[in-house]
């Protein structure tokens, strides 16, 4: 399968950057940006890999899914023959937060 990452996981993806070498160190970024890689890169050939993320499928969105890569989650969305990621965010943060600021984006 196709995978893309769309323009808000890259936003994310900036984001996390940002925060691990600011709070851990570049050595740590590195590591994370490896695993998540391979975790994205998974999902071309196992795209069903991961679960419905609960909160989504309280409201009934159950056509998304998440993958664990560490400390951080990476929701997607199977369609057709391509798998886009919408969202690469770190477990400890509250979904319902996160998905009330993409809604009002």
């Amino acid at each position: 399968m196709k995978v893309v990452i769309l323009a808000a996981a890259q936003a994310d993806l900036h984001a996390l950057r940002r925060y691990s070498v600011k709070n851990f160190s570049s050595a740590t970024w590195r590591s994370t940006f490896s695993k998540l890689k391979g975790a994205i890169r998974n999902l071309a050939e196992f795209p069903y890999l991961g679960g419905i993320p609960p909160e989504l499928e309280t409201v009934h969105l159950t056509q998304f899914r998440q993958l664990l890569s560490g400390m951080n989650r990476i929701i997607y969305e199977v369609r057709g023959d391509t798998v886009y990621v919408h969202i690469i965010a770190d477990t400890r943060r509250d979904m319902q937060s996160l998905l009330m600021e993409r809604l009002v984006r």
